[in-house]
């Protein structure tokens, strides 16, 4: 088993972090992981990325061309990368930055309206986790319990009172995927 994928958005989304759990959760499962972000000089506003293989093998490279999923959280995301999706991958797509529909049709399109999940959640800044909980519902590569163990770990004593809202935010995006497969 060897899953590749994409995530990305603009800096201040949290899609490295989405990234970064995708990869640790992997790790803590057992598995080969490779974890290689990819970001702008802004802190905020400007493009972020990363690719992330989980792999029962060793990974060869870090790098992800043919993409089993490509998660975008806006629409300079789709238009750059749904492109890199393998023919019957996943592209998860937040609908509420993203005007426009994806052009292929030998893909599977899950539409997430993120951000207004996350804010029924508690908060916008969840939006990450909403389509953290789509992509696991689609893609089922890491126990839910194990992402929610390492971000505790990443999180810390300082924002342990944000894990709550975090899980149910994946939750919620794993409904909202459910919903549509």
């Amino acid at each position: 088993m060897t899953e590749q994928i994409i995530v990305a958005g603009f800096g201040g989304q949290g899609v490295l972090l989405a990234g970064q759990i995708l990869a640790y959760a992997g790790m803590e499962e057992g598995k080969n992981v490779s974890w290689f972000p990819s970001y702008g000089p802004e802190m905020r506003g400007g493009t972020a990325n990363c690719n992330v293989v989980i792999s029962s093998d060793e990974v060869a490279s870090p790098v992800v061309v043919d993409a089993d999923c490509a998660i975008v959280m806006n629409k300079a995301s789709l238009m750059q990368f749904e492109k890199n999706v393998k023919p019957g991958g996943y592209l998860i797509v937040n609908t509420d930055l993203v005007d426009i529909k994806p052009t292929r049709d030998d893909i599977k399109v899950i539409d997430i309206a993120a951000n207004k999940i996350a804010e029924s959640a508690g908060s916008i800044k969840a939006a990450n986790m909403v389509i953290l909980g789509a992509y696991n519902a689609c893609k089922n590569v890491v126990e839910n319990k194990t992402i929610i163990k390492c971000l505790e770990k990443i999180m810390g004593e300082r924002k342990k009172h944000l894990i709550p809202m975090n899980e149910k935010a994946i939750e919620l995006g794993k409904e909202a995927a459910l919903a549509q497969l």
